[in-house]
């Protein structure tokens, strides 16, 4: 099979679909690879390294997009790349169709199978295509908080550590997963006084278990999370459905609630955010204010360190390309459940159900 590596042109989206060590393991197996020119030189990875296992070096994104038939990237395809995806062409990659529709119909439109990363999951929940990321995410969502808690930035002008004498910033992580998880322990680790907030009893006795001990847990309520609002410095919003429109945790009358300078970094932003007052922003301008109170919604924060986040997701990713590649994706998808639940299109037709539901598409269950 001929497998693509687009470069991606989303705003400071830094990362590649693939590393030259994941390239080495499809030419191994008998794929041609092709890659942009100059792909993978924002992680890292020149295009000699991308030569030396045995890729195509292809000038122009058109031409790996007619070329290839599964195409592998980082973020989902934007309005230049929807007249090049075709009819019958795999595209494996981030596409969080819940909070795009302009997305989700050129898409449909194209005929193209559509594998999310986000939406493969395994029969234990889990989401080994998105934890990675996620990761990467959480840890960095607490780097940029601190970041922006400067009175220079707009933030209280507090330390998240505090010193001797003077008290730590106080954190509020929404969601106790990958990301919530990630970020409570960095903000521990930065000394700050953290929350941690699910609706999942037993998740929380795990993290109760598991956490430093300046990290609390606290069932998530409204009731409980406006109780918080007053008293806290940063907002981590880590809620995910997967597949599905976040919930919005923090409406916007909640923001009279917290004092000016108040730091909210909404994660889920992917997936359409957990803040009601949250709209995508990018790395080049990042936060925004509204009530005094400072929003970070950047939509891929893990292309700020694409060296890391790229061999983390190829790490990730390999074995199921390898498949698609190996297989075909319809075989591929019989032998692993997992892989087939990634599965949002096929030609024209949109086959994960809470996509379906959420933009009142027909839907067409995959075994169709």
């Amino acid at each position: 099979m001929k497998v693509g590596i687009p470069k991606e042109i989303k705003n400071n989206e830094n990362r590649v679909g693939m590393t030259p060590s994941g390239v080495a393991e499809l030419v191994r197996r008998g794929h041609q690879v092709v890659v942009q020119h100059t792909a993978g030189e924002g992680s890292g990875f020149a295009d000699a390294e991308y030569e030396a296992v045995g890729a195509t070096i292809l000038p122009a994104i058109e031409d790996v997009y007619a070329q290839a038939d599964l195409i592998v990237k980082v973020k989902e395809p934007i309005a230049p790349e929807y007249p090049l995806v075709r009819k019958g062409q795999v595209v494996f990659t981030y596409f969080h169709f819940a909070c795009e529709e302009e997305l989700t119909h050129a898409m449909l439109q194209s005929g193209a199978v559509c594998i999310a990363y986000e939406t493969v999951e395994r029969d234990d929940r889990t989401l080994p295509l998105l934890i990675p990321m996620s990761e990467v995410a959480g840890r960095m969502a607490v780097q940029n908080a601190a970041y922006y808690l400067q009175k220079t930035k707009g933030g209280k002008g507090k330390l998240m550590a505090g010193v001797p004498g003077v008290k730590p910033a106080r954190v509020l992580v929404l969601g106790g997963g990958t990301v919530g998880e990630a970020a409570a322990r960095i903000a521990a680790g930065m000394g700050a006084e953290v929350t941690i907030t699910d609706v999942s009893l037993p998740r929380l006795k795990q993290l109760a278990a598991e956490m430093p001990a300046n990290v609390h847990t606290l069932y998530s309520s409204e009731h409980n999370i406006r109780c918080e609002l007053p008293t806290t410095d940063v907002v981590i919003g880590s809620v995910l459905i997967p597949g599905d429109a976040a919930p919005k945790l923090i409406t916007k009358d909640m923001l009279q609630l917290m004092e000016r300078g108040t730091v909210l970094v909404d994660v889920a932003i992917d997936q359409g955010g957990c803040f009601e007052t949250s709209h995508p922003t990018t790395h080049s301008e990042p936060v925004y204010e509204i009530d005094g109170i400072v929003h970070y919604a950047v939509a891929n924060i893990p292309g700020a360190v694409p060296n890391t986040s790229t061999i983390a997701l190829t790490n990730a990713t390999l074995s199921y390309a390898i498949a698609l590649a190996d297989k075909g994706w319809q075989q591929a998808c019989r032998d692993d459940k997992a892989l087939a639940r990634g599965v949002n299109m096929v030609e024209g037709k949109c086959t994960y159900e809470a996509v379906a539901k959420f933009w009142g598409l027909d839907y067409t269950p995959l075994a169709l």
